[in-house]
């Protein structure tokens, strides 16, 4: 039977990350056929591995959604104060969890899945994938705005220099703007420190994914070739 790394397996569960997976096992909180497993350890679909006290189902097959994030949505699973969290959004048979976040006030693609192997590859910033961004700001969109947003920005408040990225004025009062790197807010941010304020922001794409067929507050599955590309661009796989 086949054995891999404890880590990746409970990754291939939807549990965690492997990172996280690792921090779980140092922590005394993952146990294999009743012993207290260790970083490293190889395990196999036969044994029996509970984590915080719950017995794992076993691995699944790889799970993606697309969603369309409303505004006021919270990408949270467990904050009490969130009037609407995306976990109580997404109603699916199968657990999943966001690969990266969008803030309240903001809109647009979210994907989620069950296969903590492709967020971490998704969540990685050296990976350089990129996100695509439609915005509103609440003055006139000068050259000298899209110049500096592209060459990179300093925050001062996280003492960074933003990556440089491509944008595109669309409107008197509109863009959009390809990252390739996950700063918290980061287009507010960067808007913010060049003098402007976002009055409206929604994501568009995230690698080869779109928004394309997607109504407001509505998920689809992605799958067939569309999937194959999305692990393809994370992750490197054919």
């Amino acid at each position: 039977m086949e054995q891999i790394r404890l880590n990746k397996y409970l990754a291939k569960c939807g549990v965690c990350s492997r990172r996280q997976a690792d921090i779980l096992i140092e922590q005394g909180k993952v146990l294999v056929n009743g012993q207290l497993a260790t970083v490293g350890q190889n395990v196999c679909d036969s044994d029996r591995i509970c984590v915080n006290g719950k017995e794992i189902a076993g691995r699944k097959e790889a799970v993606v959604l697309a969603y369309y994030k409303p505004k006021g949505v919270v990408c949270t699973e467990c904050d009490r104060h969130a009037e609407q969290k995306i976990s109580d959004m997404i109603d699916y048979p199968v657990r999943v969890t966001y690969a990266g976040r969008l803030d309240k006030d903001s809109e647009g693609l979210i994907l989620l899945t069950n296969d903590g192997d492709l967020i971490d590859a998704m969540m990685r910033g050296a990976n350089l994938h990129e996100k695509e961004y439609v915005v509103r700001v609440d003055k006139e969109i000068t050259l000298d705005f899209l110049r500096k947003m592209s060459n990179g920005v300093f925050l001062e408040e996280l003492d960074i220099t933003t990556r440089k990225c491509t944008i595109k004025k669309t409107g008197k009062f509109t863009f959009q703007i390809v990252l390739t790197q996950g700063v918290n807010r980061q287009i507010r941010r960067m808007c913010e420190a060049l003098g402007y304020r976002v009055r409206a922001l929604k994501r568009i794409r995230v690698m080869n994914i779109t928004l394309d067929g997607l109504n407001y507050g509505s998920y689809r599955e992605v799958k067939g070739e569309e999937l194959r590309r999305l692990y393809q661009e994370a992750m490197g796989k054919n």
